[in-house]
């Protein structure tokens, strides 16, 4: 299959080396060019405008930074929606609002195209080992048409509904992981604080009631002083954002995740640490 990718960042680069992998042709776009490298270097074509992007594949999919960046992507001067082919199918798997997703939807029927929200979770490490989680709104004759190739870069895929439905099960996502990475760093504050040895905790609380993803992958890394991103943290914090707008919508109150969003409001635009992955929360315990 021949399939438009646009956003080329950590988790673009993984699985559009997988859909090379699993066979397809893939033509890419990424606003700075040198950070697709990687994929054109395994095989990929580069296209210099989202636009062009779509004038070659009837399966765009999309993963950029924040939901400003998506509207562009779609509807700006050379975005998606001004060349897409009539019966495409465009996925955008940026974690990004339900309220867009749904917008994003209405403009693709306008044009006889059929959409997908499609979030992921899973990181730098399912994205390159093809293990991601697939969370996906939108179209059902989309999703049974794109299905194969979900199943090619994700182990988990799963249909919730409506346009925006995706987008709300990351929300669900993020809020969890929220959880986990504060539970993780207050953790390891108080382990290194009480004299024990770290590694040795880790191999404990992992074989427990407490283990948990974010303890599995994040904390070797934090123990080699690795802060390089699997995930950004600017981004998780905009995730946060995002989580509790919906929440309130909902008249929900989510007091540990409101936290959270503090925590990582600190690291990010206090510390200046949003280029760092969601682990480097842990700079913000050691400065105070």
């Amino acid at each position: 299959m021949q399939i438009g990718f646009i956003g080329t960042g950590v988790m673009g680069t993984g699985i559009v080396v997988n859909l090379l992998k699993a066979g397809h042709s893939v033509v890419v776009y990424n606003r700075t060019k040198a950070h697709a490298k990687t994929v054109l270097d395994a095989g990929a074509t580069w296209a210099d405008t989202p636009a062009d992007v779509a004038a070659q594949a009837k399966l765009v999919m999309t993963m950029v930074g924040y939901p400003s960046d998506v509207e562009d992507v779609y509807t700006g001067k050379h975005g998606i929606f001004t060349t897409i082919q009539p019966d495409s199918v465009v996925v955008d798997m940026t974690t990004s609002t339900p309220a867009l997703a749904v917008k994003l939807t209405g403009v693709a029927h306008d044009h006889h195209v059929l959409a997908l929200d499609a979030p992921v979770s899973g990181g730098d490490v399912g994205a390159k080992n093809a293990t991601l989680t697939v969370m996906v709104g939108g179209d059902k004759a989309a999703y049974d048409r794109v299905l194969p190739v979900f199943q090619q870069i994700g182990q988990r895929v799963n249909y919730f509904g409506n346009a925006g439905k995706g987008q709300h099960t990351k929300m669900a996502n993020q809020i969890m992981i929220a959880g986990t990475m504060t539970g993780l760093t207050e953790m390891l504050v108080y382990a290194k604080a009480a004299g024990l040895d770290l590694p040795q905790v880790l191999a404990t609380l992992s074989s427990g009631g407490a283990d948990n993803w974010s303890m599995d992958n994040y904390v070797p890394r934090i123990l080699k002083g690795d802060y390089t991103p699997g995930f950004f943290a600017k981004h998780f914090l905009k995730d946060l954002r995002i989580a509790l707008q919906e929440a309130d919508r909902m008249q929900l109150d989510l007091p540990a995740t409101k936290q959270a969003k503090l925590l990582y409001e600190a690291m990010v635009d206090d510390y200046g640490l949003g280029d760092d992955g969601t682990q480097g929360l842990i700079k913000t315990y050691e400065q105070n």
